[in-house]
């Protein structure tokens, strides 16, 4: 029996790991133990997840959320630490660009058990992202890098990893998987019907949210367009507290609670147009085709941007509106697959049992 330890502990890891351990709960082969860090600890950014995707509960939970990047990771890193001694698995599983994926890492890499990077390989080219310097630091320890794409993969052979021991992949994109999963269930759920066309609005990510000019910005742009147009904002704690604190304007905008992934796919799915800053939801809408307007000045989904279903605007007042002013209706650029046939789990599992 192949032991792992999976390491989650924000919204984006709770939706990837979901269809792995779907997957691994049919398997025999595998026993998985799940490490909650804590880094998401509102209820509706955290628990609402596992109990709509069916994820088991963890085994270990940390409450390390709420702190400095630097306080958290490290004391992550002392407590997963002591789990991985105890534990003693044969990998250690890890997703995306988060702290909690930081410090899995190298928690890992120092007790020498061998790491799976899933979501290996991208690159905004922005080293002032704090999710980059993650992104490079855990690929660079990693024993299998579990790439979405071919650009991913393409970015670490260009880094010099086709000459290490570390074993690249593109197994495509986990969340792909998951959407076709989820968006079938749509019904079984009866979410209320929305009878006006509206936009789908998110802001959380931190270089939006410490610069009081972009934020200003932005809700001066999304205020403008809500004037005239429905618009619907899942409002993350970091950003309602921004709000508050500068007593923004906020036009006609709707705010809601924020929701779990299963609501949010709905929201997608009845949108005609996303404006967000965060990197999965720029996917969930190519997923479901629906345009997107990416509050960043880069992506590390650029194939989005090349296949002209999502624009970078950074928080330009003017690009922001003009990009809502586009003409969306031409359909072309979502026919291309660009993140693999939907069977990622399967593939992982695989190369983990036969590493």
């Amino acid at each position: 029996m192949l032991k792992i330890v999976t390491i989650i502990g924000a919204r984006p890891q709770f939706i990837k790991a979901a269809n792995l351990s779907r997957h691994i709960l049919q398997s025999k082969k595998i026993s998985e133990i799940i490490i909650h860090t804590g880094q998401h600890y509102d209820n509706n950014m955290s628990e609402i997840f596992f109990n709509e995707l069916g994820i088991p509960l963890p085994d270990y939970k940390l409450k390390l959320g709420g702190l400095s990047h630097g306080a958290m990771t490290g004391r992550m890193i002392e407590e997963i630490e002591k789990i991985l001694i105890k534990e003693k698995p044969e990998f250690v599983v890890v997703y995306g660009d988060t702290n909690s994926t930081l410090a899995g890492a190298i928690a890992a890499s120092k007790l020498n058990i061998k790491i799976a990077h899933i979501e290996a390989g991208l690159r905004s080219f922005n080293n002032q992202m704090p999710e980059e310097i993650n992104r490079i630091v855990v690929d660079r320890i990693s024993s299998i890098l579990f790439c979405p794409n071919k650009r991913a993969l393409n970015n670490l052979k260009k880094e010099g990893y086709q000459n290490t021991t570390s074993k690249l992949l593109n197994v495509g994109d986990i969340m792909f998987e998951g959407i076709n999963f989820y968006k079938n269930k749509l019904e079984e759920y009866n979410f209320e019907k929305i009878n006006f066309p509206f936009i789908l609005a998110t802001i959380h990510r931190e270089e939006n949210i410490i610069n009081t000019t972009s934020f200003k910005n932005i809700f001066k742009s999304l205020s403008h367009i809500s004037e005239n147009n429905k618009v619907i904002f899942p409002l993350h704690p970091r950003t309602k507290n921004k709000i508050k604190n500068e007593s923004i304007n906020t036009g006609k905008i709707e705010f809601i609670e924020p929701v779990g992934y299963i609501k949010m796919i709905d929201l997608i799915n009845k949108s005609y147009l996303i404006i967000t800053d965060s990197g999965g939801m720029q996917k969930e809408a190519f997923f479901l085709k629906k345009p997107c307007v990416t509050l960043r000045e880069e992506t590390e989904w650029s194939e989005l941007v090349e296949n002209k279903v999502n624009v970078l605007v950074g928080s330009n007042y003017d690009k922001i509106l003009s990009a809502f002013n586009l003409n969306w209706h031409d359909p072309s650029g979502f026919e291309k697959n660009l993140y693999g046939d939907g069977k990622t789990s399967e593939k992982i599992i695989k190369t983990l049992l036969n590493f």
